[in-house]
């Protein structure tokens, strides 16, 4: 029998011992990650019930030993099921979390160069934003910058954010 025999008749199919460690290793990553899940978002993941038992479950264990059990057995319930759901849920809660920040800085820079730059910004800004109130627009930076000025707490740069939220939208 030469070696290209012995290679032929393995399955190809067949996983390594060292890759089937790793495969449980992200599974029970994964049922980490759900365990740490605000009640909220665990809510919007698809799970089966006893999946959802047992991350329950581990919530409310505080010893640590017992804790590393139950997300081994997290672990183990999950080999049994597609966890391809519940990554691609878990992929889209936090790209939905950065997405917002990035919304949420965009919004802070606009504000901060309507505020330090005046016209030529709110031209640009009208110029992106045509829907946007011009009037109202410069009568908010206007006002924060009189509070700005007189040391008074921004007030009405909150407001400019909020109405550049409700412009800009997303």
């Amino acid at each position: 029998m030469s070696t290209e025999d012995t290679f032929e008749d393995t399955d190809p199919e067949q996983k390594s011992k060292s890759q089937l460690k790793r495969d449980m290793t992200a599974l029970q990553e994964l049922g980490e990650a759900l365990v740490k899940l605000p009640a909220s978002q665990l809510n919007t993941v698809p799970m089966p019930e006893n999946l959802l038992n047992a991350v329950m479950a581990a919530r409310t264990i505080t010893e640590r030993g017992a804790h590393k059990r139950q997300l081994q057995y997290i672990g183990k319930v999950m080999r049994k099921i597609d966890a391809t759901p519940i990554q691609a849920a878990l992929d889209a809660l936090h790209n939905h979390g950065q997405h917002a920040a990035v919304h949420f800085h965009r919004l802070e820079r606009w504000r901060d160069q309507l505020l330090s730059e005046g016209d030529t910004a709110v031209s640009e800004f009208l110029g992106e934003y045509p829907a946007a109130d011009s009037q109202h627009l410069r009568q908010l930076i206007r006002n924060a910058e009189r509070e700005s000025k007189a040391g008074k707490p921004p007030s009405s740069a909150r407001t400019l954010f909020r109405y550049l939220r409700e412009v800009i939208g997303e």
